[in-house]
């Protein structure tokens, strides 16, 4: 016969498997707190979207890089009509916004987005403000409000999802677009990349098409439009560009995604390439003569410390490009620009002579 269990032995066991319990609870509900404002924000993007763009605007804030990049972009006066808006709403994004997702869906020629928005709102204000030069509809259980907007014919609809969110977008049914359910398989590839950048406060998914590589690669510089790499490009299904602050610096994290391991392969081979000509081009001697040295350091030290590899995923794969932004190289934007191979000049025609042209006419 087993020997009963001491009464203070009975107890100290189940106060510990009681603490066990507060703990793993509070443990999982500590991890759902901190993730869910960031996961919620992103489920309520819309799955047939064309790219997403994430900032945590309350974890960039305080980043010494982020201070350093405000002091470097030119400052301008402020401006009247925003000036305005702040007193009238009480809003600031500079002080008052702490994250937002944006959504861009390709419908045509045109492009529309989402976004939605956490942060302090004074929902009060902003709705007196709003009704002004707007209006309200009452949608079920929504209450949509609309402003005209000022470059184009649509009209901006927002509402307010919860005391601190906000949604905003162009569509014309915004109610519509928030009650999608964010199911099914492409639902699924969209949080299988967000998960992926976890880690990162500022980042962009873009889902790939023929029309998105075409655009990358004619806004690039004459000298280098590569149809070799708009070939490539063309071959993604999916890019990802990520940020995060490291000090001072800006580590800066981008993919290019396909099922083709070839593709993949063939783009690390060129853009390793192209790393490898960029440095020569600004060791050459024309670069020396006319380039600051200091500017030149840093265009190096940052191609330098770039680095191309290859990931295999199993069903896809990767090329994967990490570089840093250095506050040397944010100097250098600012006060040089990069020399850049000039587009060969259309070949010059002599005009024919008077006694030439009097010929040709009477043959």
């Amino acid at each position: 016969m087993t020997p009963p269990i001491p009464r203070r032995v009975a107890i100290a066991a189940s106060i510990f498997v009681l603490l066990g319990v507060i703990a793993y609870f509070a443990y999982q509900r500590w991890n759902e707190i901190g993730s869910s404002d960031r996961d919620t924000v992103l489920a309520g993007m819309p799955t047939d979207a064309t790219a997403v763009l994430y900032a945590d605007v309350a974890e960039l804030r305080p980043s010494p890089f982020v201070s350093d990049l405000y002091a470097w972009v030119p400052q301008r006066e402020p401006d009247a009509d925003y000036s305005q808006f702040v007193r009238e709403t009480g809003f600031d994004y500079e002080r008052d916004l702490n994250r937002v997702a944006v959504a861009l869906t390709r419908q045509g020629p045109d492009t529309e987005f989402l976004a939605i928005a956490d942060g302090r709102f004074d929902q009060t204000k902003i709705v007196a403000t709003t009704l002004k030069f707007g209006s309200r509809e009452n949608r079920g259980s929504r209450h949509i409000f609309f402003v005209p907007a000022t470059s184009t014919a649509r009209r901006i609809s927002f509402t307010f999802l919860r005391r601190e969110r906000i949604a905003l977008s162009d569509d014309s049914d915004l109610d519509a677009l928030l009650s999608k359910s964010p199911a099914g398989e492409d639902a699924r590839a969209w949080r299988e990349r967000f998960k992926r950048l976890a880690g990162s406060p500022l980042f962009a998914v873009i889902r790939q098409d023929g029309a998105t590589a075409g655009s990358i690669t004619s806004r690039a510089p004459g000298g280098f439009q590569s149809p070799q790499l708009s070939a490539l490009l063309d071959q993604l299904q999916w890019i990802t560009i990520a940020g995060r602050p490291e000090g001072n610096e800006l580590r800066v994290v981008m993919e290019g995604e396909s099922t083709s391991d070839s593709t993949v392969r063939q783009l690390a081979d060129l853009l390793n390439g192209v790393l490898m000509m960029a440095q020569a081009g600004l060791n050459g001697p024309r670069t020396r003569r006319q380039l600051d040295p200091l500017a030149r350091d840093a265009y190096l030290e940052m191609l330098r410390g770039a680095d191309v590899s290859h990931i295999d995923r199993g069903e896809t794969k990767s090329v994967r490009v990490v570089f840093n932004v250095t506050p040397k190289f944010l100097a250098a934007v600012r006060s040089a620009r990069p020399i850049l191979p000039a587009p060969p000049a259309p070949p010059e025609t002599e005009s024919p002579s008077p006694k030439a042209r009097a010929q040709k006419s009477h043959k």
